[in-house]
């Protein structure tokens, strides 16, 4: 059975193994063409042949295959769900316990980007992650669904248009109990980057305290290294946390990831502001739940 893809009107023209890299396992790549199991436009074809919006890109060797008994109990659970989707944009709620893209020990298709790679490529449509959050934080992410939106969605960000808030539990008491931290972290190559994170006490718990969370710029862990080196670390961060506390806390109130999850977003979209919210998760209610039944009974 023959599997046919258009090549989008947002693809600028490129080398055809190029373009299938971008959608399939190199290895299965070079087995099209090494089987003649390609066409370009209905024609046999090269890896050097070029790709243009609109060209027919026929595989007839299956890239689908039965999973072994083994591969089957691996499978990890999709791990997300779409909150909303037009021909632009996808807003996804994420699962803590998932990348949202490949790494050293994280194979593309356990990734959200993979399975949504996977999802849409019968449509010829190649989702592109425009911003990020790390595997354990749980929350919101818009995916681009066309390359045009991408860039544009990717300058927003950069320009601070896109409002992102967040929910986090830290150690200790935070004074003020709203205001904002302004340093420098880690940017590209290393570099020093300015970072600015405003934030607002929601509720203060034993121990902790509750935190709503806006981010002016978007750095790598940057809500976890500013609360650190506040003093008031994220509970339960493995990197930037408080190790001995953290130990204690699960150990209490049975958390297993960082308390830190992506609630809101919003930004103007095709004419008109929106905002999608998701609450927090069962694992951070439980949390709070417990929190809260120590604070009533004093312990």
């Amino acid at each position: 059975m023959a599997w046919e893809i258009i090549v989008p009107q947002t693809e600028v023209p490129k080398r055809l193994e190029n373009f299938l890299k971008k959608r399939f396992p190199i290895g299965y790549i070079r087995k099209l063409f090494r089987k003649n199991g390609i066409r370009l436009n209905g024609k046999r074809c090269r890896a050097n042949d070029t790709a243009r919006p609109g060209d027919r890109v026929t595989l007839f060797i299956p890239f689908e295959r039965q999973p072994s008994k083994s591969a089957k109990q691996a499978a990890p659970e999709r791990g997300f769900e779409i909150l909303f989707e037009d021909d632009d944009i996808l807003v996804v709620n994420k699962h803590a316990g998932l990348a949202v893209h490949e790494g050293k020990e994280i194979p593309k298709s356990q990734s959200l980007l993979g399975m949504l790679e996977a999802t849409y490529r019968s449509q010829g449509i190649l989702p592109r992650l425009v911003h990020r959050i790390d595997k354990e934080t749980s929350g919101l992410l818009v995916v681009a669904k066309r390359e045009a939106v991408a860039e544009d969605l990717e300058k927003r960000f950069e320009k601070g248009e896109v409002e992102k808030e967040y929910l986090a539990l830290v150690l200790g008491r935070v004074h003020p109990k709203e205001g904002s931290i302004d340093f420098p972290i880690p940017g590209r190559e290393g570099k020093p980057a300015r970072a600015l994170t405003r934030y607002r006490v929601e509720r203060e718990l034993p121990g902790t305290s509750l935190v709503r969370v806006n981010m002016e710029t978007g750095r790598m862990h940057q809500i976890r290294l500013h609360f650190a080196q506040l003093g008031h670390p994220v509970v339960m961060d493995r990197e930037h946390g408080d190790f001995a506390f953290n130990k204690q806390f699960r150990k209490t109130h049975g958390l297993k990831r960082q308390f830190l999850h992506a609630c809101t977003i919003s930004f103007e979209h095709r004419g008109k502001k929106r905002t999608w919210n998701a609450p927090p998760p069962d694992d951070l209610t439980r949390t709070l739940q417990s929190l809260e039944s120590v604070a009533l009974t004093g312990l």
